[in-house]
């Protein structure tokens, strides 16, 4: 059974939605139509040799924002977070010791959806992964191999990594592990000038429940990640594919299925990221939605016969919902 149909007994899941509302419980058009010839399983070939690497950490997953100030001071008062360092143009978040998030300032003016489907106020641009093992020559080659160009990325402090393009020309940045996962094992001393939106939930943010992936053919990219990174699948819906990404949380890639006559493209519009969920502790129900509605953010979704409790909540132009067990 995949994490994500599993019971959520001790943790809640806020989803940031990035465009249009998105109803997180349900998982793929074919969820109810399994097995019918417009959601063909079967897979397809690999796009190419696997690499043998595997993922062992999220280092970062980058956003641009409309006010990456105001959008890291919300993260630290609702989910926990810990500004790692601001530089006037990004802020640094740390997610606990597992993961890193980078609210970048976006240009003047809307910001554009990453499939040009009207416009959002934030917009994942890229995320990062440690692999293992890492020899950069090594690593550099083997990407050449699978005619794949990787653009270098180093610190010169003992951080390297190689930004490579997905199929659907997604920026994925691979690297070592003396990036943000170094950095994270060091208390931060950071402080952030803005100003809290409200009094901190005093809740954590202890893991990532998914991220959603667009992409034109969700069969194509769900292999290159798999080939590339080590991804382990989990299941094929017919719409989408659930892959784990070792130890660091999962995603589901959604999109057109190739083997489906006119290539299941209804399902390909979106590109890029649209919402990314996290587990939170502690965990309560009600304190939870009690919580929540104090500051303003309602939570008005109940779903007791599915043992899952959902809450829309508009904030500085993104989408976050809550979902917890009942």
């Amino acid at each position: 059974m995949s994490r994500l149909m599993k019971p959520f007994p001790v943790f809640c899941v806020l989803t940031l939605g990035l465009m249009t509302p998105v109803s997180a419980s349900a998982q793929g058009r074919c969820m109810t139509t399994y097995g019918a010839p417009a959601c063909n399983t079967t897979d397809i070939a690999p796009v190419f040799a696997p690499t043998g690497w595997k993922t062992v950490a999220l280092d970062h997953v980058t956003f641009e924002v409309a006010d990456y100030k105001k959008e890291a001071a919300f993260y630290i008062a609702v989910m926990g977070w810990t500004l790692r360092r601001d530089d006037g143009k990004q802020a640094v978040m740390d997610l606990g010791n597992w993961g890193t998030v980078i609210f970048k300032q976006a240009s003047s003016g809307p910001t554009s959806s990453a499939g040009g489907n009207g416009t959002r106020r934030a917009v994942v641009t890229s995320f990062g992964f440690v692999i293992e093992p890492w020899d950069a020559k090594t690593v550099d080659a083997e990407l050449r191999k699978r005619g794949l160009t990787p653009v270098a990325d180093n610190d010169g402090r003992g951080f390297e990594s190689f930004h490579v393009k997905d199929p659907d020309g997604f920026d994925l940045q691979i690297g070592n592990a003396n990036g943000h996962a170094r950095d994270r094992k060091t208390p931060s001393t950071a402080k952030l000038s803005e100003p809290l939106p409200f009094q901190p939930t005093g809740w954590k943010t202890v893991w990532l429940d998914h991220l959603s992936f667009g992409a034109k053919n969700y069969k194509a990219s769900a292999s290159f990640y798999r080939n590339l990174l080590g991804w382990k699948p989990t299941y094929d819906e017919g719409s989408q594919h659930e892959l784990m990404i070792g130890e660091a949380g999962d995603i589901i890639i959604r999109g057109g299925n190739p083997l489906v006559a006119g290539g299941g493209q209804g399902d390909a519009t979106r590109r890029g990221i649209d919402h990314i969920s996290f587990g939170i502790a502690p965990w309560d129900t009600d304190g939870v939605k009690n919580e929540l509605e104090k500051r303003g953010l309602k939570a008005p979704l109940v779903f007791p016969s599915r043992g899952i409790v959902t809450s829309t909540l508009s904030v500085l132009g993104s989408m976050i919902s809550t979902f917890g067990s009942t």
